[in-house]
């Protein structure tokens, strides 16, 4: 028991702690608005969030008898997935009470989900990764069916479990394969055994293959792809916002756990896979979600074109099979990337959120018409997370394209050269459906002239969150150093 090193992982034992006692609290709350809940949570988070960028200077250590790893990586993700779990909440109290979602239930998984995401992206370990996914993965699947009534949302969820539980068996499969192809699950020693070359190739080539279609599906990216538009468009919109923020860093941060740490010297077999479901996803995402009509399936397909760009980011690290300077410059702005549009993404559902109100959803792109007379100040905000989301400067989603494009056109092969063509283009197309929302809003007719009501905090955050936008695309350099920062120290252990 003496390198279970508890002191290193006391904020996970602490959201643990917390998560249950929200839940025994939220058992004695009269108030149907779960205001002393509601806080309790938000605090919870706060103060995880806090201890994780506190944390991000101390040198990297194992815990839990090498289970888990506690490096900047896993700090920097933990943190950045409270931060997204705080704007949640704000963005879904009062969508959630006026449908009668808002029990102890949706802030009790939202904190466990939070606690599988912290233990996926600290793993050491292919059974702690395995226990994270499925923590994270089936308090998403309750979140999902919590409107139990609600016919749309019963089918999103029972959906989200049987593609989710496919997925997982994938990746587990995979897993199971890499152990009897090295005789080990700790991701160093896996590493290790690869690099001695004794091991048969065979064998981990088709674990790898596993474990990338397992990654694939957490991340979203084609041809995995096939839960993301109806999930999206079915869960209710704050279920939505939770599987489409903090989930993604988790899956990047495994993605960079098995792929980078454990199986890097089979970069040149996993890069080819990656490359392909980037181009797909780009491919089916932009050109699909020209077609919707529904706001919520529009970002679905939207989110799956921008996962593209994240897998070309990890896509390009190993040139010739030798990972240098280079790769750390790739992996970082495919952090950067991931945490900036999850900070866009937090946005655009938190304005369809804000903008729904009690028997309507505000989830077509025509409930948008002429929101630049209703709320000039609402309707700004979301031209800047559609800009964002588009790639035009100054907003933050410019300079993360501009990362990885500029990753991939540094490796100097003529492959990715003309992959980074591709992405261009195939972003040009996407900024067809965004503009469009921005024409919605700036030039048609509204249909209601009703003001438009939200609480005073959910205001503010949404503010913030549309400002820091165009304050991260303005000043990216903090956070771009922060990646590189976090992927050199956990690289280098």
């Amino acid at each position: 028991m003496n390198d279970m090193n508890w002191v290193a992982v006391y904020p996970e034992i602490l959201l643990l702690v917390l998560a249950c006692v929200v839940a025994l609290v939220d058992l004695f709350v009269t108030d149907p608005r779960r205001t002393p809940t509601y806080w309790l949570t938000q605090l919870s988070l706060a103060v995880v969030g806090a201890m994780h960028f506190a944390a991000m200077g101390n040198p990297p250590a194992e815990a839990m008898q090498g289970l888990l790893v506690v490096d900047p990586l896993s700090h920097l993700l933990s943190g950045v997935s409270a931060l997204a779990l705080i704007i949640t909440l704000v963005y879904a109290r009062p969508y959630a009470e006026s449908r009668e979602m808002l029990k102890g239930e949706l802030f009790t998984l939202s904190l466990l989900a939070l606690l599988g995401v912290n233990v996926m992206v600290a793993s050491n370990n292919f059974l702690s990764i395995y226990l994270g996914l499925e923590l994270m993965s089936l308090s998403l699947y309750a979140l999902t069916a919590l409107r139990r009534d609600h016919t749309i949302s019963t089918e999103a969820a029972m959906k989200y479990f049987v593609l989710g539980a496919l997925a997982s068996g994938f990746l587990l499969y995979g897993l199971s394969m890499m152990y009897g192809a090295t005789g080990s699950l700790s991701i160093p020693r896996v590493f290790e055994v690869i690099s001695s070359g004794t091991v048969n190739k065979g064998v981990l080539v088709l674990g790898v293959v596993f474990v990338v279609a397992g990654l694939g599906f957490k991340l979203g990216a084609a041809p995995f792809h096939m839960w993301v538009p109806d999930v999206y468009q079915g869960a209710p919109t704050a279920a939505t916002l939770l599987i489409g923020g903090a989930p993604k860093l988790a899956a990047l941060g495994i993605a960079l756990r098995l792929l980078v740490e454990g199986m890097l010297p089979l970069a040149t077999d996993w890069q080819q896979m990656l490359l392909v479901m980037a181009v797909a996803s780009l491919v089916v995402g932009n050109l699909a979600a020209i077609a919707q009509s529904n706001l919520k399936r529009m970002l679905a397909y939207s989110t799956i074109s921008q996962m593209g760009f994240v897998v070309l980011g990890l896509a390009s690290g190993v040139v010739n099979g030798q990972p240098d300077n280079h790769a750390l410059n790739a992996y970082s702005s495919a952090m950067f990337y991931a945490i900036t549009y999850v900070l866009t993404t937090l946005g655009s559902f938190g304005l369809i959120m804000l903008l729904a109100r009690q028997g309507f959803e505000s989830e077509q792109i025509s409930d948008l018409a002429g929101l630049f007379k209703r709320s000039p100040w609402y309707a700004l905000v979301m031209a800047i997370y559609m800009f964002s989301l588009t790639g035009i400067p100054p907003t933050v989603g410019f300079y993360g394209k501009l990362a990885v494009l500029q990753a991939m056109v540094t490796t100097g092969q003529s492959l990715y050269l003309w992959l980074a063509v591709v992405a261009v283009v195939l972003s040009l197309i996407g900024a067809f459906y965004y503009l469009r929302v921005v024409k919605v809003m700036f030039f048609d007719e509204p249909a209601d002239h009703s003001p438009l009501n939200a609480p005073a905090d959910a205001r503010l955050v949404m503010s913030l969150n549309g400002i820091a936008v165009l304050a991260f695309g303005l000043l990216p350099g903090g956070l771009l150093a922060l990646c590189g920062q976090a992927v050199t120290r956990a690289l280098a252990h």
